[in-house]
C-alpha cells in the first residue's frame, strides 16, 4: 500500500461507546504517529453528518449500528444520498447480527466487522477500504484531467480553425480568379493547412501543407509553418527564395524531427504565369481545356529537415478558364472497409467529370466522394483541398 497516497484520507469512527476512542488510539498508535491513519470520532449519526461537512477529507466511516439520535442504518441511508463514490462505510455490528448486517450492505456499506473487534482484522479492513478509496480518487483525478485536456483541445481546434481563411469568396472584388479551400482534421487538431494572400495588386500567393505526425505537436508546427510562409511570401520574393528561407527557419525551430510538405505558388493575374515550388508535396492537378494532368514537380524535398537546401522553382502559364486543384494525402490515402485507398486515379476521374463546376462545388464534391468511399472507416488523416480558377483579364 502506498502510504503517502493515503495521508489526506481521514477515518471517522462513529460509536456511542466513550471508551472506544482511547482504545482505537492505543491500538493504532504507531499508524497514527507515522501519519498512516488520521482518526476523527463521533458518537451518533447526527454528529457524524456534521463532522463530515466540517472534514471533506473523510473517506472511511467505521459506524456502529445501534446508537442514540441516529442509528447506523439511518446514517447509511443519508450517506447514500450524497452519491460520493470516494466515501466508504464499514459497519461494526455484534457477531451473529446478520439481519442488520445484510440491511447495511443493501444500503451501501462497503464492508463489515463484528464485535468484539479483532483489531488485526480491523486494520486489514481499513487498509483494504483505503486502497479502494485511493483508486477511486485517482480515477476521478484522471477523469478531471481528461476533461481538462479535452477542453484545451477544443480551444486549440477553435484557434487553429480561426487562423485558416474561411470566408469565401475571399476577394469579392477580384474578377480575375476565384478559389475555395477546406480542411477537415482527423483529430481535434490537425497538421494540414492552406493559405492565400494578395502579394500586390497583380499577384496571388497560395500554399498548402501537410505536417508530419498528428495531434497537438503537429498543430503547433502547422501554425508556425503557415505563419512563416505567409510572412515571407508577403515580401514578394520568388518562391524558391521563400522556401529556402522558411526551410532554414523551420530547421532551427523543429523538434522531434518534425517536417512539413509544402506547395507554394504565385499566380500573376495579368498574364496567367504561375511560379511555384513543390517541397515534397502531392503534385496538384491542372485542369485545362477538358484535360487533366499533374503539374510538373520541381524536385524539392520536405521543409524543416535539412538546413541549407536550395529549392528550385518552375513556371507555367495558365490560360483563362484553367484551374489548379491542390490536396493533401488525406484525400488519396483515405481507405475503405476493404483496405483500398481512394487513390489519385479516382480523384482524377471525379475532377474530370465535374469540369463545369465552381471551385466550391468541386471541393465539396470531392469531399463527399471521399466520405462515401470511406464509409464505416474512421478518418485517419487530415483532409485538405484548395482549388483555384483563373479567369484572366477581360
Amino acid at each position: 500500500m502506498n502510504e503517502n497516497s493515503l495521508n489526506n484520507v481521514k477515518i471517522m469512527v462513529v460509536d456511542d461507546e466513550v471508551d472506544l476512542e482511547s482504545l482505537v488510539r492505543q491500538k493504532f498508535r504507531r499508524q497514527i504517529r507515522e501519519g498512516m491513519y488520521d482518526f476523527i470520532f463521533a458518537y451518533n449519526g447526527l454528529e457524524a453528518l456534521a463532522k463530515l461537512i466540517e472534514n471533506p477529507n473523510i473517506g472511511v466511516i467505521l459506524s456502529d449500528i445501534n446508537m442514540p439520535e441516529m442509528d447506523g442504518l439511518t446514517l447509511l441511508s443519508k450517506l447514500k444520498e450524497l452519491k460520493n463514490p470516494g466515501l466508504k462505510t464499514v459497519i461494526v455490528s455484534a457477531y451473529g447480527d446478520m439481519e442488520n448486517i445484510r440491511t447495511a450492505m443493501n444500503r451501501g456499506a462497503f464492508d463489515f466487522v463484528t464485535k468484539p473487534i479483532n483489531f488485526d482484522d480491523l486494520e486489514i479492513t481499513i487498509n483494504k477500504t483505503l486502497e479502494e478509496i485511493t483508486q477511486i480518487r485517482k480515477s476521478a483525478e484522471e477523469h478531471d484531467q481528461l476533461i481538462s485536456i479535452q477542453q484545451d483541445l477544443t480551444t486549440a481546434r477553435e484557434i487553429q480553425q480561426a487562423i485558416l481563411p474561411k470566408n469565401f469568396p475571399p476577394f469579392p472584388s477580384r474578377i480575375e480568379f476565384d478559389l475555395y479551400a477546406s480542411m477537415v482534421a482527423a483529430k481535434e487538431v490537425g497538421g494540414d493547412f492552406y493559405d492565400f494572400f494578395m502579394i500586390d495588386k497583380d499577384r496571388l500567393g497560395f500554399v498548402i501543407g501537410d505536417v508530419s505526425g498528428k495531434g497537438v505537436p503537429a498543430a503547433i508546427f502547422m501554425a508556425v509553418s503557415r505563419t512563416l510562409i505567409r510572412a515571407t511570401g508577403l515580401k514578394g520574393i520568388p518562391t524558391d527564395e521563400c522556401m529556402n528561407y522558411v526551410n532554414n527557419l523551420l530547421c532551427n525551430e523543429s523538434v522531434s524531427c518534425m517536417f512539413v510538405t509544402v506547395f507554394y505558388g504565385i499566380l500573376n493575374m495579368t498574364n496567367g504565369e504561375l511560379e511555384y515550388v513543390n517541397a515534397g508535396h502531392n503534385p496538384p492537378f491542372v485542369l485545362s481545356s477538358g484535360n487533366i494532368k499533374f503539374l510538373e514537380m520541381t524536385g524539392g524535398t520536405i521543409l524543416g529537415c535539412i538546413e541549407g537546401l536550395k529549392y528550385q522553382s518552375k513556371k507555367c502559364t495558365f490560360q483563362p478558364g484553367d484551374r489548379l486543384f491542390l490536396y493533401t494525402d488525406g484525400v488519396t490515402e483515405a481507405f475503405n472497409k476493404e483496405g483500398k485507398a481512394y487513390g489519385e486515379y479516382r480523384l482524377k476521374d471525379i475532377l474530370r467529370n465535374n469540369l463545369d463546376k465552381s471551385t466550391e462545388e468541386m471541393v465539396k464534391l470531392v469531399s463527399q466522394d471521399v466520405n462515401e468511399f470511406s464509409t464505416g472507416v474512421p478518418q485517419s488523416d487530415d483532409i485538405t483541398m484548395l482549388a483555384i480558377h483563373y479567369h484572366g483579364i477581360d
